[in-house]
C-alpha cells in the first residue's frame, strides 16, 4: 500500500521547516532583535533537505 496518493505531496513535510525559518526571520526583524542569518539559513536548508528527502522515499517505495 502507497502512503501518499502522489510523492509531490511529501515536499510538504520540507515546507513546514522553511515556513518556520521565515517566521523565525520575519518576527526577529519586525521585533528589533538578533537575527540569526546562520539559523536561519540552516533551518531553511534543513526544511529543502527534508522535503528532497521524503519525496524520494515515498516516490521510491512500491506501490503495493
Amino acid at each position: 500500500m502507497h502512503p501518499l496518493k502522489h510523492p509531490r505531496n511529501a515536499a510538504a513535510v520540507g515546507l513546514v521547516f522553511v515556513a518556520i525559518s521565515a517566521l523565525y526571520f520575519g518576527l526577529a526583524k519586525l521585533g528589533n532583535f538578533h537575527v540569526d542569518y546562520a539559523g536561519t539559513t540552516m533551518l531553511a536548508i534543513l526544511g529543502i533537505a527534508g522535503a528532497v528527502m521524503a519525496y524520494v522515499l515515498i516516490a521510491g517505495s512500491p506501490n503495493e
